[in-house]
């Protein structure tokens, strides 16, 4: 057992027992308090629980004696004794949060799940200290997953990645739960409403995260035909024919871009599409137009952005240009489109060294995206958002 894991929570409550009946009872306790300190500052803590125990019985009402012990006794394994004294701590002292989640933790060991439930889930929130916070919502996560409590277990694993975003066992438990909710959620449509339009598009975005681009097409028209209404179809529709190299698809998609547009005058992701395939066609005074629309809908889209500074950037305005850009790399710094456009621009307006600065950080994006792209081809999925490609910058 170490000790640094018993003195995060041990620690906390440690202080002088105060005599709670005769002077001279209350000195025997202080002095074994002083000795159990001594006994976990040179890693003994079974000695340390000898002491606790021996204050207990001086002072059956000694808080501090008795989550000591429970602390001790939880570390060493032995759970089923560490239980009640953790309990009794609480009993005198209810506001001892590290303490309610170890007895959570004790309990949901020894088979009484209920009450690990409920400790934890009162303990939880109120937890100061990092590590046993996670540790605590973990357990807590455990639970509601075995109950299938999913929606419960996504609040707590959404709160535990803010904590450490790159802990991998707490990844993995968010996947594993956001997973199961979207089969969850796919079950009930297919049993509720196997032919909506619903339906169809949920069909058409598990084809596309599987890389079945064509059977996703004929999901999202179905879906349209259905009812052309549902948002967000015709965007999705669009942006799978917007990838192809047909040029009846390029025509369709931006058909459904703009239906997507009919049916919502706010959608400024359309509206940058619109105004990327104007780019494309050399349509400056179009793309000029989409872009702007676009970004005085959403001026923190790094797309948005980058479209209207390359639109700039292309009509000969780089003083516009740039500072669209320098937004952009700020929205999406992992963005290696934006690095090189940026570049391009410093190099343009002769400052040298910022334009090798961003092209080396393009480089170094491109390598990293790579070798992540082969991850996902071991793993035969798609990334769930890719960077846009760009024809003019090289691959």
């Amino acid at each position: 057992m170490s000790i640094k894991a018993v003195a995060a929570v041990a620690f906390l409550l440690a202080g002088p027992c105060f005599p709670q009946s005769s002077p001279n009872t209350g000195q025997q306790a202080e002095s074994h308090a002083r000795q159990a300190q001594e006994f976990l500052k040179a890693n003994r803590p079974d000695l340390a629980a000898g002491e606790f125990n021996a204050i207990l019985a001086l002072e059956p009402n000694n808080v501090e004696a008795r989550a000591n012990l429970g602390v001790l006794l939880y570390f060493q394994g032995e759970y089923a004794k560490a239980a009640p004294q953790l309990h009794a701590a609480l009993e005198l002292r209810p506001a001892l949060w590290n303490i309610q989640a170890l007895l959570g933790m004790c309990e949901k060991r020894i088979g009484q799940p209920a009450s690990a439930q409920a400790d934890l889930e009162k303990a939880f929130p109120q937890l100061q200290e990092e590590k046993l916070r996670v540790q605590a919502g973990m357990e807590l996560i455990e639970i509601y997953y075995g109950e299938r409590e999913l929606d419960k277990a996504a609040g707590v694993a959404g709160i535990l990645r803010q904590i450490e975003p790159t802990n991998a066992d707490i990844l993995y438990t968010a996947h594993r739960i956001y997973s199961d909710l979207a089969d969850e959620s796919m079950l009930s449509v297919a049993m509720s409403a196997p032919k909506s339009a619903r339906m169809h598009q949920m069909m058409a975005q598990e084809m596309v995260r599987e890389g079945d681009t064509a059977g996703a097409i004929v999901h999202y028209r179905e879906a349209l035909k259905i009812d052309p209404k549902v948002p967000g179809l015709d965007f999705e529709l669009a942006e799978l024919l917007n990838g192809s190299s047909s040029s009846s698809d390029q025509a369709e998609a931006e058909k459904e871009y703009r239906a997507a547009l009919a049916n919502n005058s706010f959608d400024e992701k359309s509206e940058c599409r619109l105004g990327e395939i104007a780019f494309r066609a050399a349509n400056l005074k179009d793309a000029f137009a989409d872009y702007s629309r676009a970004v005085n809908l959403q001026p923190n889209d790094a797309d948005a952005a980058l479209g209207l500074g390359n639109t700039l950037a292309a009509m000969h305005q780089l003083d516009k240009a740039l500072p669209l850009l320098e937004r952009a790399v700020k929205l999406e710094p992992f963005s290696s489109v934006i690095h090189y456009r940026l570049a391009s621009v410093y190099r343009e307006m002769g400052r040298a060294a910022d334009a090798n600065r961003e092209l080396a950080e393009f480089k170094r994006i491109r390598e990293m995206k790579v070798r992540l792209k082969q991850l996902y081809e071991e793993m035969r999925l798609r990334p769930g958002k890719e960077e846009r490609t760009d024809p003019d910058i090289p691959k």
